[in-house]
């Protein structure tokens, strides 16, 4: 930046030297058009003037040139000034000046007055070139501490989110980053954080729900299946060996059923969404429920076409847990309807058994939640249908819910959406769960 100064100063001073020495020869001219050439030739010491004749003859210095050949060789040419930089001929020796020549008209012969002063130094003079970069030195201390004092308060914020990212480990992902006022990118960045914390606070949290879940539940049939081994050790002439192995094979297919739908329920929650397809969901639920050995018991109410984007398999398996919940508690009746709803689509499954009261319809779709003896195990089930379905529904950024059926008994009503929402609305449909 001085430099940059420096060389505006140079060109300003020589620019205004360079028409000041043509202002005064210039005038030398006028004076010899006029006949009347007056001394001394230059009002300043440091400028030199020469008139020479049409023959190259000097006729007339300032002082400082007497009995010197001319100062330049170039003229004017077509032009009435010219300037140019001459170093040494009748100056010092080393120096170099500024010469401008200009023409003279003298009884029909021109002449050419040339008028000189030495060039501009670079740095114009010490003591300004010494003020200048001086000056620079003090601006630029100015900035840097200035610029210095705004990163550290601008990243204050930014110190504040990396100091509590350390003192957040796995036993303290309910804490988040302090969020900056404003509207800036380190307020973007501290509600990313803690965005990214939730959810990983929420798969941690799955996590320990896989492993108590699968600890406590997987411990009955075990025990029971352990039971019945160690009694058939230690009686082996009054075990019953078919009545046995009926009945380790009965708890081994409970044990296989509750890992299947634990590992299913972990995959859905934590896997990144799969693929979806466009499918009529109408055709789909007829296909589901075709399958079931006991398809005529259920009663069908299909809307022409439902097209919806989801994964088939995923929205399948949801249907499944439904229609075999409904089927365990209804006495005679099953209905499923499938529908168009506005922006989306619905499957509902109603059922004539004794429904379920508005106080357990939020604990309804814990994992193996037990309401009463209705639902007890003998009824067969893991107790984590309910929850698997519910798990797909948010996977598709839909709802489940339980109602009451026209019956009066349970209605339950999945809610789908053909397109998922924004990232916010997303967000709300998980932690309603």
């Amino acid at each position: 930046m001085a430099t940059i100064l420096m060389f505006s100063i140079n060109r300003f001073v020589t620019d205004s030297l360079i028409e000041e020495i043509t202002a005064a020869g210039g005038r030398v001219a006028v004076q010899i058009e006029r006949d009347q050439l007056d001394y001394p030739l230059a009002q300043r010491r440091s400028r030199n003037l020469q008139v020479v004749d049409s023959k190259g003859k000097v006729v007339a210095s300032t002082p400082g040139l007497y009995g010197k050949p001319p100062m330049a060789t170039f003229t004017p040419d077509g032009m009435n000034v010219s300037t140019s930089v001459v170093c040494g001929g009748g100056f010092l020796i080393g120096e170099c000046d500024l010469v401008v020549a200009q023409w003279a008209h003298r009884g029909g012969e021109k002449w050419i007055v040339y008028s000189a002063s030495p060039t501009v130094p670079p740095l114009v003079d010490p003591w300004l070139a010494t003020a200048v970069i001086g000056g620079m030195a003090v601006l630029a201390g100015v900035i840097t501490y200035i610029g210095h004092r705004i990163v550290t308060v601008s990243l204050k914020p930014v110190t504040a989110v990396r100091t509590e990212l350390d003192e957040i480990n796995a036993n303290s992902l309910d804490r988040r980053v302090p969020v900056s006022p404003g509207d800036d990118e380190i307020h973007e960045l501290a509600d990313s954080v803690n965005r990214t914390l939730a959810r990983l606070e929420g798969a941690m949290e799955r996590q320990r729900q896989f492993t108590a879940d699968a600890s406590h539940e997987l411990r009955t049939p075990l025990a029971g299946l352990r039971v019945q081994l160690e009694e058939a050790r230690l009686h082996p002439g009054e075990t019953d060996l078919n009545d046995l192995l009926t009945h380790s094979l009965s708890d081994l297919d409970r044990l296989q059923a509750i890992i299947t739908d634990l590992l299913l329920l972990a995959k859905i929650e934590c896997s990144p969404p799969e693929l979806r397809e466009r499918v009529d969901l109408a055709t789909l639920v007829r296909a589901e429920v075709s399958r079931r050995a006991d398809a005529q018991k259920v009663r069908l109410v299909l809307a022409p076409e439902v097209p919806i984007d989801v994964v088939p398999g995923q929205i399948g398996r949801a249907v499944t847990n439904l229609l075999d919940n409904a089927e365990r508690h209804a006495r005679e009746t099953v209905v499923v309807e499938v529908r168009a709803n506005g922006d989306g689509a619905e499957v509902i499954v109603d059922d004539d058994g004794e429904g379920v009261a508005e106080a357990d319809r939020g604990r309804i779709f814990e994992r193996f939640a037990r309401l009463d003896a209705a639902r007890s195990r003998d009824r067969g089930g893991t107790g984590l249908g309910l929850a698997i379905a519910r798990s797909i529904a948010h996977a598709h950024y839909g709802t489940l819910q339980v109602g009451t059926s026209p019956s009066g008994g349970a209605r339950f009503v999945l809610r789908l959406h053909k397109a998922p929402p924004d990232d916010d609305a997303a967000e709300r449909v998980r932690d309603s769960s």
